[in-house]
Parts: C-alpha cells; sequence; structure tokens
C-alpha cells in the first residue's frame, strides 16, 4: 500500500457552492463523503485527486424526510442513520433492513448513501435495491437541478451519468401501501456480496394474485439490472407465478449479461439467481419486508 498523496479538503456551504468548486478543480477534485472508497482507493494509487470537496458539512445534506408518499433521504445520510430511522422503518422496512446488512457497522457508521451510488461499485446493495423501488436521485450543477432516475443513473462499473460539475444531493424513494409487497436478498462472502436480488410486487388480494412486479439482479455484472420481459413472468395468479419462477430466472440471467471472473463463472452467478429469486419471492409473499 501507498502512502496518501497529499490533497487538499474544501467545505462548500451549499451544494451549488460544492458544484462551483468542482468545475473549479476540473479532473482534479472530487467529491468526499464518508471516504470509504475513495480514500482506499487513493491509498492505494488508484484514484488521484488534489482536492476533496467535502460535502457532509453541508447543512441539511443528511435529512430524512417523508413529503407526501415519497421518502426523501439527503446524499450524506450513512447507512447507519438510515438503517435507524423511524421514518424509514415504518414506511420502508426493507430499506431498513437493507441497510442494516451494508457491510459491517464501521462502514454503516461511516459511509453514506449518496457516496456509495456516486461510486458506482458493482459490488453495491443500494443500487439494485433503488432500481426495483423506482427510486430517483437529484442533481445539482451550475446549470441548475435535475432528477434522474436509478435506473438512468449508473452507467457502467464506477461510471455514473452524473457531469463532473454536478453534485447528488438526495435520493427519492415512492412510498405506497400495503398492496405492495418487497424484499431483497443477497449472497456474500467476507461482507461482499456477490449476489443482490430485488422484487417488488403489487398484489391487491393479500398475496394469491400480483398485478404488477419489478426486479432488479446486481453485484453479477457491471451494474444493477431490469428485465421487463422477466417482470412479466411474474404478475398472474400466484401459483402460476411459482411455476415460472425458474423461466423468470433464466431470463433475468440472460438480460443481465452474466461475466465469468475471480467471484464466480457465469453459470455459477445463474444458479443464484435461481436459488435467490425463489427466496425473494417467497420473502415477499409473506410480508416479512414489505414495501
Amino acid at each position: 500500500m501507498m502512502p496518501l498523496r497529499r490533497f487538499d479538503i474544501h467545505q462548500p456551504s451549499s451544494a451549488r457552492e460544492a458544484a462551483e468548486m468542482l468545475a473549479r478543480f476540473g479532473e482534479d477534485g472530487i467529491l468526499y463523503g464518508g471516504g470509504t472508497e475513495l480514500l482506499l482507493a487513493m491509498k492505494h494509487d488508484v484514484l488521484r485527486y488534489r482536492h476533496l470537496v467535502d460535502v457532509k458539512v453541508i447543512p441539511g445534506a443528511d435529512s430524512i424526510d417523508l413529503i407526501g408518499a415519497v421518502l426523501r433521504i439527503g446524499a450524506t445520510a450513512t447507512h447507519r442513520s438510515i438503517e435507524r430511522s423511524e421514518l424509514v422503518r415504518a414506511h420502508l422496512p426493507v430499506f431498513a433492513r437493507m441497510e442494516s446488512r451494508v457491510a459491517n457497522v464501521r462502514v454503516r457508521s461511516t459511509g453514506t448513501l449518496g457516496g456509495n451510488l456516486c461510486f458506482a461499485e458493482p459490488h453495491s446493495d443500494p443500487a439494485t435495491l433503488l432500481l426495483a423501488l423506482g427510486a430517483t436521485v437529484v442533481a445539482e450543477g451550475a446549470d441548475g437541478r435535475r432528477e434522474i432516475p436509478v435506473s438512468e443513473l449508473i452507467a457502467g462499473a464506477y461510471e455514473t451519468s452524473l457531469r463532473h460539475d454536478e453534485v447528488l444531493t438526495e435520493v427519492h424513494i415512492p412510498v405506497t401501501g400495503p398492496e405492495r409487497r418487497a424484499s431483497y436478498v443477497k449472497f456474500s462472502a467476507h461482507e461482499r456480496p456477490l449476489l443482490g436480488l430485488a422484487l417488488v410486487l403489487d398484489t391487491p388480494d393479500g398475496g394469491e394474485t400480483f398485478t404488477g412486479a419489478r426486479v432488479a439482479v446486481g453485484c453479477v455484472s457491471p451494474f444493477p439490472c431490469r428485465h421487463e420481459d422477466s417482470e412479466g413472468l411474474l404478475r398472474g395468479a400466484r401459483s402460476e407465478v411459482e411455476q415460472r419462477l425458474p423461466e423468470t430466472a433464466e431470463a433475468l440471467a440472460d438480460a443481465a449479461e452474466l461475466v465469468d471472473d475471480h467471484e464466480g463463472s457465469a453459470d455459477f452467478k445463474r444458479h443464484l439467481i435461481a436459488v435467490f429469486l425463489k427466496r425473494a419471492f417467497l420473502t415477499a409473499v409473506r410480508g416479512e419486508d414489505a414495501a
């Protein structure tokens, strides 16, 4: 491990000022939230920056609020604060439970939701669940403010669609009633998720019929994947949907463009998707992680 190169930390008073700093520093500048992955990469000399823009000091950047039917989470809210938030537990328990299983308590106490999304690490939990929940993020830059679906935010491994001078400020997650069931299941090795699978089912009759579905798989390819054809197979009577789960898993695995790597072969990942889709389905139907 190489020693950290010298860098300066800048503390803006607003997201707009942070964006202006990024524009001024150019490729030498980067946003700094929890720093759990950024500083590690800098220690290994994988990334080099002379200026870190500390967004944790921006007033209200870590807020968690419920506005109408939308849960709004500030980008600098830590995984631990989200996990323990009464608002999140009451209105989106599936998200609180997912956050409670991110890495370990040290990482959760330091790492931020916004930092996690902006780093776009392929082996990460939040993006997969947020994709299935239909979440969006808010970004602020020199040209103003825009809202981006999570489905468009992650562009590839360690790559997002954010412009260099844009600051991710909030994550917006729709909250619905008891007719929507959700679950998130994962397979990990040494705290590193090798598979994450999120499932959301619309069931007006308590789990016997499904009128809508969203399914996302992550950690098995460069970025999380949703597949509409797979979701179509998850609609209908419960008995029919259960019979189609193997077919659904195959379609989802095909869409995910699985790759062979040091964490498993494509065939192994395909097997994991089949096993964990069934687990996610049963968890959702039982309402154990009701959204």
